[in-house]
């Protein structure tokens, strides 16, 4: 059974900490896809979700003091019980607030999957790269380097989205090269790929490979999206996002098998 099959099949509950522009199209997006969202916030209860939950996705999109109170106690009660966290941190190098904010997680939490952009996974890890809002601009650097860079230095998966997309957990790194530029016009389509990749962690059992688990989630959502632009591209973003949202519940298994564009490019042993 493939993993997009075992999510559907086991429906799993993720919990999201996310940000306001975007929680209703991350819940119809889950939902779609076959997993249960759970979008719970409040510092008496945020906790006792993560501890039932799945999958725990953070996300520092709209930040204020409460907010990072409960995605730390959230994150805390998700390493206690042995649940997978996923952090996205949106923005992270456009103000000081957000990279402080970024940095203290990856410093007290254990994530399983960081998932950004080269902009905001540079700045995560201290590395210098132009970000205009939560847009990557211009940088020096191997964006595969940081990646695998980031990956050891957090001991996580590490997924930097864009034109093509990278998947490392700093020992394997693979490239997912699906996805449509229509992605770039919808706000909280890389959100949506967080809890998306948060589903997927959700069901992988101990003995699985992980990494491939993540790549397959980021390579499925590439293919809805291609599906989603080839029926509603030509009419526009809203269009294309209500597509989306439909690709998420139609692509098969044996669809995404077929147009899933994941290569290996290394590996080894640290």
């Amino acid at each position: 059974m493939s993993y997009l099959e075992r999510v559907r099949t086991r429906n799993p509950l993720v919990h999201n900490i996310t940000n306001l522009v975007v929680a209703p199209f991350t819940a119809n997006g889950l939902l779609a896809l076959g997993a249960s969202p759970f979008m719970a916030y409040a510092h008496e209860e945020v906790a006792d979700v993560a501890r039932i939950a799945g999958a725990v996705v953070l996300n520092i999109g709209t930040l204020d003091e409460r907010v990072v109170q409960s995605i730390r106690l959230a994150g805390q009660s998700a390493n206690a019980h042995h649940v997978p966290v996923v952090l996205d941190p949106v923005g992270a190098g456009a103000t000081t607030y957000r990279t402080d904010t970024a940095q203290m997680l990856v410093r007290e939490l254990h994530l399983t999957v960081l998932r950004g952009n080269i902009a905001e996974v540079a700045h995560v890890i201290g590395v210098p790269w132009t970000i205009k809002g939560v847009d990557a601009g211009a940088g020096e650097g191997d964006r595969i380097d940081i990646a695998e860079r980031a990956a050891k230095q957090l001991n996580c998966i590490v997924v930097i989205t864009g034109q093509n997309d990278i998947i490392t957990d700093g020992l394997r790194t693979f490239l997912a090269n699906n996805g449509h530029p229509m992605l770039t016009q919808v706000t909280g389509a890389g959100c949506l790929l967080s809890s998306v990749i948060g589903a997927f962690a959700a069901i992988a059992d101990q003995d699985d490979d992980l990494l491939r688990c993540v790549a397959e989630a980021v390579a499925f959502y590439g293919v809805a999206a291609e599906q989603a632009a080839a029926r509603t591209g030509h009419q526009g973003p809203g269009s294309f996002q209500i597509e989306l949202l439909n690709q998420l519940a139609q692509v098969t298994p044996a669809h995404l098998l077929q147009h899933a564009q994941i290569h290996e490019i290394r590996g080894g042993v640290r």
